[in-house]
């Protein structure tokens, strides 16, 4: 189990330390030094007055905050607790000490987070903070699908609704996709999978399986379907010598053009391994931001295409709900044991 008591031990919010230190006369200074770059010293008391009051209601509530790797700064590096991709979110949801649970993240993310911890009080500080990917697809398509393709296994992205995991197979993520299709296949002893929804990611996977046949869906990724392989050319007439990170949501030619195609998590192994002088990550623009504080020495170029749903979660909203102890996700129970298996089998693949 986490234990995160001892996760936050190094973090002082007394409210002496709220206070300022003389040496820099800010509030919680330790926490500032890593949002100096994106929050001005103007901002800060206001910001570090929201982050000390979540903080005492943590405490309060046997609370843990996870953030997603495209929360902003703020949330990502002052309160979230755990933090991560999709997948090191819902491996680390089972083992949280804690009795309340808050999504610093969209809908999907909660809904994941409640499946694996249907004891606890899961929190989503804005309901509609959603994602295009879960919207494409609906468990009434997946029935379809079935009929259409009987026999055939359904491997869900970890992006979409209760319902349609609910629907499918296996769930994946883009950092275990590849590893989950070949299991599946093997398991089945099958060469054709229903991949779903994401139309770029199973072509970018199909490359790494060509062994295998996936069946795609049309649902894309608002972020990452506006990347474009001429993007990718102009950055680096402007920025010679950068190393580009792709996501492989984004669109195969993209990922055709990248040095390096990997989920947010293999990006920031990437950067933190290889250690490259010019980087730039082809993703939601908050993803550098959050690397880039534990790699001060590596210029980050930064092309900016922000999740709008992402932005939804605040410090305000988070605050708001650990005060009211809502909003609180639930599931239909007969929905959430059937979707709550096909996160399990993914997270038993290693």
């Amino acid at each position: 189990m986490l234990d995160i008591t001892a996760a936050r031990a190094d973090t002082d919010f007394s409210a002496a330390a709220f206070t300022g230190e003389p040496a820099s006369g800010l509030p919680l200074p330790h926490l500032y030094a890593r949002v100096a770059k994106h929050i001005t010293p103007a901002e800060w008391p206001l910001i570090a007055h929201e982050v000390a009051a979540i903080e005492r209601l943590k405490r309060e509530k046997n609370a843990v905050i996870l953030g997603h790797n495209y929360q902003a700064p703020e949330i990502f590096n002052t309160v979230a607790d755990i933090v991560g991709d999709s997948l090191a979110l819902a491996r680390e949801a089972v083992t949280v000490d804690a009795d309340v649970i808050v999504m610093a993240g969209v809908h999907f993310m909660a809904e994941t987070a409640k499946l694996l911890n249907p004891g606890k009080t899961v929190l989503m500080p804005d309901m509609a903070a959603g994602c295009s990917l879960a919207e494409s697809i609906t468990a009434e398509d997946i029935r379809l699908l079935r009929k259409h393709y009987p026999g055939v296994p359904v491997v869900t992205y970890v992006n979409t609704s209760a319902e349609v995991k609910a629907e499918s197979d296996y769930c994946c993520t883009s950092g275990n996709a590849v590893k989950v299709v070949r299991a599946v296949a093997k398991e089945w002893g099958v060469n054709r999978i229903l991949m779903l929804p994401d139309e770029y990611l199973a072509q970018n996977v199909q490359k790494e399986v060509p062994e295998l046949e996936l069946i795609a869906w049309k649902g894309h990724c608002e972020v990452h379907e506006r990347f474009t392989p001429q993007d990718i050319r102009d950055l680096r007439d402007a920025h010679p010598g950068v190393i580009v990170l792709a996501h492989p949501e984004c669109p195969p030619e993209v990922v055709a053009e990248a040095d390096y195609a990997g989920s947010t998590a293999g990006m920031a192994d990437y950067v933190r391994d290889e250690k490259p002088a010019r980087v730039v990550l082809i993703t939601e623009c908050s993803m550098a931001d959050n690397v880039a504080v534990n790699h001060p020495d590596i210029e980050f170029v930064r092309p900016c295409n922000l999740c709008p749903h992402m932005r939804r979660i605040t410090l305000p909203a988070i605050r708001r709900a650990l005060e009211t102890m809502g909003p609180q996700v639930e599931i239909d129970p007969a929905v959430a044991d059937r979707a709550r298996a096909a996160v399990e089998r993914m997270l038993a693949i290693r």
